[in-house]
């Protein structure tokens, strides 16, 4: 009997066990933003900002906690207690003022001339609040205008710059207001322009101190509407979009300041602003200058150009880029502190994206960066050890390294972890970095480091996480290089295995595919980049497959500009050496090949599916671009010409032309009011198929824009599960 309940426990015992060790399967829930199990599976983050160079401050839900440095005599790694939200909430209360609910967004404003000042920035929903940590006291208040947008607020000034519709406003820390322009309809002020190209994310540009305020000032009364259709209303509303379709008209920008002590604004004098693009707005840190890069239409041509901030008129031309392809300048200059008479300009003129040093004569002193690798980010600087604090793909294409460049001798030193993917965020002087890291089986370490390379070492680690996915089936996930086209060049892939992979079956492989420029799918950050749909589509038993192709981002000038003038035709054939080592695979059903991209990637979808329709079987195409002469100015004349100059370029390239070659099942998903691949180009394409007596499938999802987002993400990705489910297998 003892020995029956004694074998009878030890059954029980492993079958708990096992049991406790069963791992889970995912659902679309746990895997796609929007989902309800989503965050809870994501690497665990924290929110820091420094104060100064003297402590970087944790900022959590129910208070702030800093951190010592060590300067000042201070214990490095010390903690303190900087506030807590009880004391913020009971300020802001007595004050008259809304509560907060946690302190995420909270900052500390930093004047090197007074270092020691306890600053704590808060947003409320209406005020913007500044309070002194040390004496738990409010000090200044600035309430926000309801209608304003595009906020710009200067640490200095405490000045704040804002939008109400397309003209732009001033109110000033002593709550003064100003009405900086006064345009009709059709003239947009202090907004982004150029769609968001060459580097423009904002339109509102303070100079250092913050007394004077350069902005944008874009004329787009001449661009064609784009009918877009709100179907929300009773009788659906026409809701004009200004879109520049390649070679047809576009806007006309200028640059405006407005100097608060005359409350006056001026324009720079950039002549005719035809067929012109203005970019790189950088202020002089004496705020008498401005400097702006012109870029010419054909993109082929960058001058940069210094003006009087007083005047706007036009001093000197520093310098010009030309290339036969085209040139992109998207970074501002970035002057050394220590040195008011130079500046640090990134150029792709060698061919991969550098550093060069200048004086404001426009004389170049010296390249401080050089080598078949590139600049990814001009971080800052270590002002005391007077380096520049750069991130590059040095180590690796497929990561994020920090360096310390020694601006006198050019010297270079590895700064945080070497085998990772790194995203630091520097103390005020540079001295010390807060590094968030993660690479293919790190899912994120936080640590403070020194950035110094004589010795001052520090290195605090803050935050080392276990991966979130542990309790979950997880695929087998490998990266590895094939051949490009050309024979010659390396390109990255990635290949997720079916969950339970058996080398002895044979698997469904679907291809996700971008392929377009300015986007790298493949990182050594966790998994590789794998996103959740691929892992979901693992677990249904399919291999998913991608390849950054030739023509996109981080490999250097020459290898994206292969496919100027002809998109779509370098890009498949290096996605078609990736589909040949699949075919190699003694595990893949070579008979059961799908594909799936969004946006460019849509195209290349449909792309592949029209040219290679005896080797695709099922093809989901997300927002595709089908001819580019629908695709905006800026972009597409970049890459292909305009229309007029490269007829044969975008016919071929015109996949109207082709969609007579469909054989296998190709469905098209869209936004119905996509502001980016506008709705026509899916519907020149359906009515293509049919006078061509080709059967695409069709989805749409009424009101969304470019991507779908929330629960419509979850929507989406069902239904691209099932199209493969119910096609490919």
């Amino acid at each position: 009997m003892k020995s029956r309940d004694f074998l009878l426990l030890l059954f029980l015992s492993i079958f708990t066990t096992a049991m406790a060790q069963e791992k889970k399967s995912f659902t679309l829930e746990d895997l796609m933003p929007g989902g309800s199990n989503y965050y809870n599976l994501q690497p665990k983050n924290e929110w820091y900002e420094w104060w100064g160079d003297k402590a970087c401050m944790k900022l959590g839900i129910d208070d702030i906690q800093g951190i010592w440095t060590g300067i000042d005599g201070n214990k490095a790694g010390g903690r303190f207690t900087v506030i807590t939200l009880e004391e913020v909430n009971n300020l802001l209360v007595k004050n008259g003022l809304s509560k907060i609910s946690h302190f995420y967004n909270a900052s500390f404003p930093f004047d090197k001339k007074r270092p020691d000042d306890k600053m704590l920035l808060v947003n409320t929903k209406s005020d913007r609040v500044l309070i002194d940590w040390a004496k738990k006291a409010i000090v200044w208040s600035q309430k926000r205008d309801e209608k304003g947008a595009n906020e710009d607020w200067n640490t200095l000034s405490r000045n704040l710059a804002f939008t109400i519709d397309n003209n732009l406003y001033i109110k000033t820390a002593d709550g003064k207001q100003y009405q900086v322009t006064d345009e009709p309809d059709g003239i947009v002020c202090g907004q982004s322009v150029h769609r968001n190209e060459f580097g423009i994310t904002k339109g509102t540009f303070w100079s250092p101190k913050g007394n004077k305020l350069a902005f944008y000032s874009m004329d787009q009364s001449m661009v064609t509407d784009y009918p877009q259709v709100d179907i929300s209303k009773r009788v659906a509303e026409l809701v004009p979009d200004k879109y520049p379709m390649a070679g047809m008209t576009s806007h006309k920008v200028k640059v405006g300041i407005f100097n608060l002590s005359t409350q006056k604004s001026v324009y720079l004098d950039t002549g005719d602003n035809t067929d012109k693009y203005c970019t790189c707005i950088s202020w002089s840190p004496d705020e008498k200058n401005i400097y702006l890069v012109e870029l010419n239409r054909d993109q082929n041509c960058a001058e940069l150009i210094k003006f009087d901030a007083s005047t706007g008129e036009k001093l000197m031309t520093l310098f010009r880029e030309e290339h036969p392809k085209y040139v992109e300048p998207s970074h501002p200059l970035t002057f050394l502190p220590w040195d008011d008479s130079k500046f640090i300009y990134q150029s792709q003129r060698d061919g991969f994206n550098h550093l060069y040093l200048y004086n404001t004569n426009g004389k170049e002193i010296k390249q401080l960066t050089s080598g078949k690798w590139l600049v990814l980010d001009l971080l800052g600087f270590n002002i005391k050890d007077k380096e520049v604090i750069i991130s590059s793909t040095e180590i690796s294409p497929l990561q994020s390294n920090i360096f310390g460049v020694n601006i006198a001798k050019g010297k270079r030193h590895l700064i945080g972890e070497k085998d990772a993917y790194n995203s630091p965020m520097l103390s005020h002087g540079g001295g010390f970095a807060l590094n968030k890291f993660t690479s293919h089986n790190v899912p994120r370490t936080i640590e403070l480091i020194s950035t110094s390379a004589k010795g001052r070492k520090f290195n605090l680690t803050l935050l080392s996480q276990e991966n979130p996915m542990k309790d979950y089936k997880m695929p087998e996930i490998t990266v590895g290089t094939i051949k490009a086209a050309d024979g010659i060049t390396d390109l990255y892939y990635r290949m997720v295995k079916p969950i339970d992979f058996d080398a002895k079956k044979k698997y469904p492989a679907v291809i996700y595919v971008y392929g377009g420029p300015h986007a790298q799918l493949i990182h050594n950050t966790l998994n590789y980049d794998t996103r959740g749909w691929d892992i979901y589509m693992a677990q249904k038993g399919y291999i998913v497959f991608t390849v950054d192709n030739r023509g996109s981002e981080n490999r250097g000038l020459e290898f994206e500009n292969v496919t100027f003038r002809n998109l779509g035709t370098e890009e498949m054939k290096d996605q078609i050496k990736g589909v040949e080592f699949l075919k190699s695979l003694p595990y893949v059903d070579a008979d059961k090949l799908g594909v799936h991209g969004w946006s460019f990637g849509g195209f290349m979808t449909t792309n592949l599916m029209l040219t290679y329709p005896e080797i695709f079987k099922v093809g989901v195409a997300g927002g595709p671009v089908i001819n580019w002469e629908y695709y905006e100015i800026m972009y597409g004349e970049r890459y292909m010409d305009k229309p007029q100059d490269n007829p044969e370029g975008y016919k071929k390239a015109n996949l109207t032309l082709r969609a007579g070659n469909l054989k296998g099942r190709l469905e098209i998903i869209i936004g119905g009011n996509d502001p980016v691949c506008v709705p026509q180009h899916s519907y020149s394409f359906l009515r293509a198929a049919i006078d061509a007596g080709a059967q695409p499938d069709f989805f749409v999802y009424p009101g969304s824009e470019h991507n779908m987002v929330g629960k419509d993400r979850v929507h989406l990705y069902e239904h691209i599960t099932r199209y493969f489910e119910d096609h490919l297998k």
